[in-house]
């Protein structure tokens, strides 16, 4: 299995406070996902932060008429730092997503660092190499381009693929 990683690094002119509170929770999620994935939350205790060990169940569409279900769990969380999600069920055989938020001068600099894999042995990997590459990239710019217009952030270099 082929193991891939995403790594994208935004700065926002946002106190930490502001982003922390933001980015923790769950119900900010579908503001910052492609209508065209027609992504919903499915279930979670959205009038709260984020915790370890919160489950968040997804539905998202990957293709024309082509619906997945995505649980992920929260599974570290060291508040106004980073947390992580890690995939329990859905479209990947593994991922794990750091979300990191670091006070910096003027603001906070977040950094999302994925680690993935695609299913289906060498086919998922041509999968990776014709869609799933194009797609997360579009996702990632897509986030970064509404944070950025949210918050009046600085234009920043897009995701990249490692």
């Amino acid at each position: 299995m082929k193991i891939y990683h995403l790594r994208q690094e935004q700065f926002l002119p946002i106190s930490l406070g502001e982003a922390w509170s933001f980015f923790s929770n769950p119900r900010n999620l579908e503001a910052i996902t492609p209508s065209n994935l027609n992504f919903k939350i499915r279930n979670v205790t959205l009038d709260m932060s984020i915790y370890e060990g919160q489950i968040i169940h997804y539905k998202i569409r990957i293709l024309p008429f082509v619906w997945v279900s995505w649980v992920t769990e929260i599974s570290k969380v060291k508040e106004r730092e980073y947390f992580i999600d890690d995939q329990r069920l859905g479209p990947y055989a593994f991922w794990h997503h750091q979300h990191h938020f670091r006070e910096v001068n003027g603001g906070v600099e977040m950094r999302d660092v994925v680690t993935y894999a695609i299913p289906f042995g060498w086919i998922g990997n041509l999968i990776h190499r014709v869609y799933v590459n194009a797609r997360l990239r579009q996702i990632f710019d897509y986030r970064r381009n509404i944070l950025d217009k949210k918050f009046e952030g600085e234009k920043t270099p897009n995701a990249i693929l490692l």
